[in-house]
């Protein structure tokens, strides 16, 4: 059955993984002459290394393989509850006005407080039909006459929702967490700007960054791209660009339960979250046809980076996945085919999650620890203490 979319449905540091997230342990296992690091940072959550090596090993209750159910986080629980007991409609049932309506009204309720960060300044840059807003942040405790490493972050939302604001307490969290800059795009939404819009204005400020990265006070050596769903599939392309040459190459991309195949054939996680979830199969589809209604299109590389022809060649990456969402899957896959591939990989599997967690903070404390996870990773591609 194909997906066709018609809206139905450590303290201390390792050289490997950089420093620990505090109260986790860590452990170390040597093969074939690679030193491969593992953390437990909860039930239901198996890191994969650069060796290809699964820790704990599959078989496992940890692992949340087919067959396999790990119940699901209390605090994802609870947000489900939340939503179930406010009488939020699924926003496949919504106009992409009223979905934005509820994502922005969503955003204080389920996310922290924002942390305080060294700088923050909203920027534009050209984009090819007219500025591109940008959000520029400086961890804090940064130096404000130091040239820092970069993370240029695309948000998620289904190419439909997502905004600066939503993403505000995210991003300001990762670059304290990074001790770096972030830049935040705010690329076009569909379905006023459809396929490839979104793709042509994160190119576009990818160029920018790398371009202006004097005056920005960042490293142009050290940029990597990221970004969770939909911002995770726009940063897989970027990736695959920058090793073609049509923009400037990133060094690193940190792929957040991504979505790397838009025309893909029913997968088994499909069929695990169809009702009650942020994201559910019959939610995802609304998003494609509003991002991409030619069908036939959906299998560019551009939207689907699982459908390009190599992804050698492409960045370091670190690929996180989780158990309770429809694109585990394909996550999955795009982690096991980079590794295939020759590009050094992470993948982190958080089995008791669910898509969209790490914007629900206030009630899911994972949402943090793995953001932590995910910058430790990056802090340790760039050599940082």
């Amino acid at each position: 059955m194909s997906r066709a979319c018609r809206r139905r449905a450590p303290h201390g540091r390792d050289a490997a993984a950089g420093p620990a997230i505090p109260g986790v342990p860590q452990g170390v296992m040597a093969c074939a002459g690679k030193l491969v690091f593992h953390r437990r940072i909860g039930d239901g959550v198996t890191v994969r290394g650069h060796a290809g090596i699964a820790w704990p090993p599959q078989r496992t209750p940890w692992q949340c393989n087919d067959g396999v159910t790990m119940p699901l986080d209390p605090g994802a629980q609870s947000v489900l509850d939340l939503i179930r007991d406010s009488g939020r409609p699924a926003l496949q049932t919504l106009t992409p006005e009223e979905a934005r309506e509820v994502s922005t009204a969503a955003a204080p309720v389920l996310q922290p407080d924002p942390p305080v960060v060294a700088e923050v300044e909203d920027l534009t840059c050209p984009g090819p039909a007219g500025p591109i807003g940008l959000r520029r942040y400086r961890g804090l405790g940064t130096d404000a006459g130091v040239a820092l490493p970069c993370l240029v972050f695309i948000h998620g939302g289904g190419w439909v929702i997502g905004s600066l604001y939503t993403y505000d307490q995210l991003c300001r969290s990762l670059a304290n967490h990074l001790g770096a800059c972030i830049i935040s795009v705010d690329y076009r939404l569909a379905p006023e700007n459809r396929f490839p819009a979104a793709v042509d204005d994160c190119a576009a400020a990818l160029r920018f960054i790398n371009a202006e990265a004097a005056a920005l006070r960042i490293d142009a050596t050290r940029i990597a791209v990221g970004g969770d769903s939909a911002g995770g599939n726009l940063s897989a392309v970027m990736a695959l660009m920058g090793r073609d040459g049509t923009v400037p190459a990133p060094g690193f991309q940190l792929l957040l339960y991504p979505a790397t195949d838009l025309g893909a054939a029913q997968r088994p996680s499909h069929e695990r979250c169809i009702e009650g979830y942020p994201l559910t199969t019959a939610t995802m589809c609304w998003f494609i046809d509003h991002y991409i209604p030619d069908a036939a299109a959906r299998i560019d590389w551009r939207a689907s980076p699982l459908r390009a022809a190599s992804l050698a060649g492409t960045a370091p990456a670190f690929v996180m996945t989780c158990g309770y969402d429809p694109l585990r899957d394909e996550g999955i896959a795009y982690a096991e085919r980079l590794d295939a591939e020759g590009v050094p990989v992470t993948h982190l599997h958080v089995a008791t999650q669910m898509h969209a967690y790490l914007t629900m903070g206030r009630l899911v404390p994972t949402s943090d620890i793995t953001l932590r996870q995910a910058a430790a990773a990056l802090r340790a591609h760039w050599g940082l203490a």
